[in-house]
């Protein structure tokens, strides 16, 4: 594939949408094509499993959440991501497979491995050239979230342990895989700007 793919990932309230809005217009300023997208979600299909899986009133069983997650990433690499990269264009997608072992693999105490399995045979293989975790301590998170004062979806209105566990589990994918770019997000939001455009620029050559 002749494109770029970047990933943003880590716990609600780290800044992955400022993040990803910053590095679009960098990126465009360059003269390079971006789609810009999101998991869930991310086309039509994707949307109503969004309502789903973060709306829904009542329990959704975590196995049933996971292959939730699993068919709108199957769709939407297939129909929107791929057509995107073998086009050339740069895409940046704010969640993608290490979402799900985070919050359905450590966060719901499923298998991991698993569920990256599962993820990895819905997308056929295809794993980002980039992905940037901002990393934040659950608790600063969680006050960035009140501070915003916006309704909680069924993840993000989990307990405190459940955010713990999600954010171990990210640390321990980017300390086995160099794909990876951990990012403090405590910081200002333009000096973790300036770390991601220095890591893009190396893989733009």
């Amino acid at each position: 594939m002749s494109g770029l793919f970047i990933t943003l990932e880590g716990g609600d309230g780290v800044g992955k949408s400022t993040q990803a809005a910053l590095l679009e217009q960098w990126l465009s300023g360059l003269g390079r094509t971006v789609v810009r997208t999101r998991e869930p979600g991310g086309t039509e299909v994707g949307e109503q499993i969004r309502e789903i899986v973060l709306h829904h009133r009542g329990d959704i069983a975590p196995r049933a959440e996971a292959l939730l997650y699993a068919a709108d990433r199957a769709h939407h690499i297939a129909t929107k991501v791929r057509p995107a990269l073998e086009a050339g264009n740069v895409v940046i997608q704010d969640r993608y497979i290490d979402s799900s072992v985070a919050y359905q693999g450590a966060g719901r105490v499923l298998s991991g491995e698993t569920i990256r399995d599962l993820s990895m045979w819905a997308v056929e293989g295809l794993l980002p050239d980039l992905t940037v975790l901002l990393d934040l301590d659950e608790t600063k998170a969680r006050q960035r979230l009140d501070a915003a004062e916006k309704r909680f979806d069924r993840l993000e209105a989990e307990k405190a342990e459940f955010h713990a566990r999600v954010r171990a589990a990210y640390l321990e994918l980017a300390a086995s895989d160099d794909r990876f770019i951990v990012v403090d997000a405590a910081r200002a939001p333009d000096e973790i700007a300036a770390d991601i455009r220095a890591r893009v620029e190396a893989l733009l050559g």
